[in-house]
């Protein structure tokens, strides 16, 4: 009897390198809800001010990316990482803290992690490469559209005075320290 073939709506989890895709989706799932609480935080003290609309946007795109990473979770059958009750309260408090600095506060914050992710994404897409480009097509796609968003949130942030955020480049360090341990740590466990 030959095996069922598997249902369109997953991919084909024969031949991957399961090791890689778990850790890069469980990351990338834990670094999305992760921006979801940041958001939220932001959202919490700023949202009723001028740059509510502005922080909106930006999270209504890491909903929809969270929303991917989800499916992608159940569809390679990868588990969360067990930090992520941690994860929903350390990212609302840096949110929240941040914008407790006003929108200067908020955007900075926002350059700080989207540098990080966009630069992570860009290690995970060469990662994907050498593997197999034509086996990870897919995932890279869904991998390079988060990134380019990403970035578009950095030069949102750049945009809108980041960089006169009181202690900009001693904040930006701090979060960005923060951002590679909650990479280590989310990819391992």
């Amino acid at each position: 009897v030959p095996a069922p073939r598997p249902c369109s709506t997953r991919p084909a989890l024969h031949g991957v390198n399961k090791a890689v895709i778990d850790r890069i989706i469980r990351v990338d799932h834990a670094g999305e809800f992760g921006a979801n609480r940041i958001y939220a935080g932001q959202m919490a003290v700023l949202g009723r001010s001028a740059a509510g609309p502005l922080i909106q946007q930006m999270w209504n795109q890491e909903k929809e990316h969270l929303k991917k990473f989800n499916e992608l979770m159940v569809a390679y059958r990868v588990r969360p990482t067990v930090l992520l009750p941690f994860w929903n309260v350390a990212g609302f408090v840096l949110g929240a803290a941040s914008s407790l600095l006003g929108k200067k506060g908020a955007m900075a914050c926002t350059v700080a992690v989207e540098e990080s992710i966009s630069d992570h994404y860009n290690n995970q897409i060469r990662t994907l490469m050498e593997e197999d480009p034509e086996k990870y097509k897919e995932l890279m796609q869904i991998i390079k559209q988060c990134r380019d968003d990403e970035l578009e949130h950095h030069d949102v942030g750049l945009e809108h005075d980041a960089e006169r955020a009181p202690a900009y480049s001693v904040l930006k360090t701090v979060i960005q320290l923060g951002c590679k341990a909650a990479i280590y740590l989310s990819e391992r466990i």
